[in-house]
Formats: C-alpha cells, sequence, structure tokens
C-alpha cells in the first residue's frame, strides 16, 4: 500500500475516527465497551430513537470491538462512517441530527 492510498480511506492499522449511528436508547452503562466514543441521542416523533457514537479508535481491531459490542447490546446499527485519521476538528455531534 503506498501513502497516497493509506490518505484516501481507512487502513487496517493506525487510528482513525468514526460516527456509528444506531436504533435504539443507549445506557451509560453500556458506553464502557465502546472505546471511549462520545455518545448523543435524539428521539423522533413517537418511540423513534437513534443513538449516535463518535470518536476516535485505535485500530480496525477496536472498530470490530465496538460493532460487537453492540451486536451484543442488541442495538441495529444504521451506519457506521470513516471520518478520517485525524479530523481537525471533529464533526461536531449537535449537527448530526438524523
Amino acid at each position: 500500500m503506498t501513502l497516497k492510498e493509506r490518505k484516501t480511506g481507512p487502513s487496517m492499522e493506525g487510528s482513525s475516527a468514526y460516527r456509528i449511528r444506531v436504533r435504539g436508547h443507549f445506557h451509560e452503562s453500556s458506553s464502557r465497551s465502546l472505546g471511549g466514543m462520545k455518545v448523543v441521542e435524539y428521539r423522533g416523533s413517537g418511540d423513534h430513537v437513534e443513538t449516535i457514537l463518535q470518536g476516535q479508535l485505535a485500530d480496525q481491531a477496536a472498530l470490530a470491538g465496538v460493532l460487537n459490542a453492540l451486536y451484543e447490546l442488541h442495538f441495529p446499527i444504521i451506519s457506521a462512517e470513516y471520518l478520517g485519521e485525524n479530523p481537525s476538528p471533529m464533526k461536531d455531534l449537535a449537527n448530526t441530527a438524523p
């Protein structure tokens, strides 16, 4: 892999920032298994609730760990977005409402 290829997307090694959107209410006690990602919840009409997790993860193994934790907690994943290796500044969670 060339340096140019690595800058255009995620790699298997090195930290990167991600935003993961899931359906459902997220309890603070569950956040320990999420690698320090920030958690913001949005309530829509009726019972519709989505939670957005965003943060820097050490590598792809950490991302897999977070996705697996969400699966084990029974959260349907709506999307997972790569934000870059060193986003500066990290995109504001307040502007990511569904």
